[in-house]
Parts: structure tokens; sequence; C-alpha cells
């Protein structure tokens, strides 16, 4: 997975994040460079990237139960936004309750997290049960909705030839079977680990491109995504204190308590964004999207200031 290595990274981050949205609002870049961003993107970069995540994996029994739980959580706010979010947006009701799910876990908790603690894998084992609902739940619930009149077979056929489910279960396979780790080893392994590497470090640039060029915030959705994220905070405030009741030993130790209380208050995963692209109506859409998962971004880093300062 893709990471920054430290908090400097991730403050690097965020500014480039300012200096897209500088150079979205003078009206620099046009819409075919954005469209084509992200058809690179959805179509062959992060394909890649998730196949890389499932097949290098370390998926251990006691990370199992921790694993359903983050993905139930995600399920389970899925399910209630569906419902919420027809009292808070009714334009956006389409992909708005996508937006409650998955966090972006390798690129901004995860470098928040080890400034703190220096070495872990915590947030990662979280990243596992995202990446079901991100790159296989969602993406089927899609295929159903955009293949709505269509045959039983057509909507299967749409599903399985999605890239980033055949991604899921080929990275699987290769894992459970050993085969990716026997070809790692091999000759072919530099060569394999180098390739993926170049592959794969555009895609966070090209994504904060696609969310410079797309936040458009003004009185008309400003609303709606203030409340969203207020439903995402709280929801997520009773995620982690879940982990309390039900990981109470590991939540014991202070390193550990931490990571999901960081990962938890972060801004929806990049990766989401290609994804529910086909529910789209307009523009307007994907400036929704983009505004949210910035104005989140606030949040988050509050949270980070109140952990340092009052748990590290």
């Amino acid at each position: 997975m893709i990471v920054y290595d430290s908090f400097n990274d991730f403050v690097s981050c965020f500014l480039y994040v300012i200096t897209r949205i500088s150079i979205a609002y003078k009206g620099m870049g046009n819409g075919k460079s954005k469209n084509g961003a992200n058809s690179i993107i959805f179509k062959i970069l992060f394909p890649v990237l998730v196949f890389n995540l499932m097949a290098n994996a370390n998926i251990e029994l006691s990370h199992i139960s921790i694993i359903l739980y983050v993905y139930i959580a995600y399920l389970v706010i899925l399910v209630i936004g569906k419902f919420i979010t027809q009292h808070i947006t009714k334009k956006y009701q389409k992909f708005a309750p996508c937006l409650l799910t998955v966090v972006e876990g390798g690129n901004v908790a995860l470098p928040l997290y080890l400034s703190i603690v220096g070495q872990s894998s915590t947030t990662v084992i979280f990243d596992l049960g995202g990446i079901m609902i991100c790159f296989i739940t969602i993406p089927i619930l899609i295929a159903k909705e955009v293949s709505a009149g269509s045959s039983y077979k057509d909507i299967i056929k749409s599903i399985f030839t999605n890239t980033f489910v055949i991604a899921v279960i080929l990275g699987l396979f290769m894992n459970f079977t050993g085969l990716y780790e026997l070809l790692l080893a091999s000759s072919f392994g530099d060569m394999i680990s180098t390739t993926i590497n170049q592959v794969t470090a555009p895609i966070i640039p090209m994504i904060l491109f696609i969310l410079g060029y797309d936040l458009n915030i003004d009185s008309h959705n400003l609303k709606p995504v203030l409340r969203l994220i207020a439903v995402k905070f709280v929801y997520y405030a009773f995620v982690i204190l879940g982990f309390f009741v039900l990981f109470p030993e590991l939540m014991a130790d202070k390193s550990f308590m931490m990571a999901p209380i960081i990962y938890f208050m972060c801004p929806t995963g990049f990766g989401l964004m290609p994804i529910i692209e086909p529910l789209y109506q307009d523009e307007d859409d994907a400036s929704f999207t983009s505004a949210f998962v910035s104005i989140f971004m606030i949040v988050t880093l509050f949270v980070y200031t109140m952990v340092v300062i009052f748990i590290a």
C-alpha cells in the first residue's frame, strides 16, 4: 500500500490539496485532464494497488474479529445512511451513504498514527475491513443499481467484470495459495515490486488533482456537507466506543487505543471516489464529494491534535 512515512508527508499531502483548491478556483486545468486522470485511476492504477494489497495482506486469526467488526460497522452505516440522507440531502442521496463508509487509512490515518507511535501495522488491520466494503460490497451494489432493468445474467456479468472485484478475488487467491509470496521470492520479485510501485505511485497526486478540480463550496452544498459530516462524526464516535466494549484488553494499551480514534475520524477513502462516480448525475455531485472529503480533513486534524495533547 502506498503510505506516507511521517506527519511531514501528511502535511505535504494536505498542502497539495490546498494548492489544487487554489488552482481550481483560478480556473486552471480542464475537464479533459480531470476525466483522463479519473479513467486511468479507475481502470488501471487502483485495481493494481488493490490486488497488491490483498496479495500481500497478513491475515491472522487474531485479526478476524476486528476485521469483521470494522466491516459490519461500515455495512451498518451504509444501511443507516440510506434513510438519513433522504432527510439531509435528497439531491445527493444516491451516493451520499457511501461517503459515510470507508476512511482513508493508508495516506491519512497511518502517517498521523505513525507520527505518534513510530512503527505499527494496527491501522492496516482496519483497512482490510474497508477493502471488503469498498472494493467488493459497494461495487456490487452499484453494479446492481446502474443495471436496473437488466437481466439477472447481465447484472452478474457486470459485477464480476468490475476491475475492483477481479483485483480483490485474484489478490486473495494469490495470497491464500502462497503463489504471490513465491513470485516475490523468485528472481522476478524485484521486477514485480518495482513495477507495482511505479504504477501505483501517481495515484494520490492524481486523486488530489481531481479533489481540487471538483471542489466548489457554496451555500447550495455547504449545509448538506456539514450535516453529513456531523452524522459521520457521531456514528464513528460510537464505533470507537464499541472497541472499548468488544476489545477492552487491546484498548487498555494506549498505543492501540489511539489507532481507532485517529483512524475512524479520517476523511472518506480516496479509493471510493472513482467507484461511486457511476452514481453521479452531474458535476455538482462530484463537487459535493470533493467538499465533503476536503472539509472533513479539518475534523481529522482537530481529533489528531486532541489525541496528541490528551493521550499521547
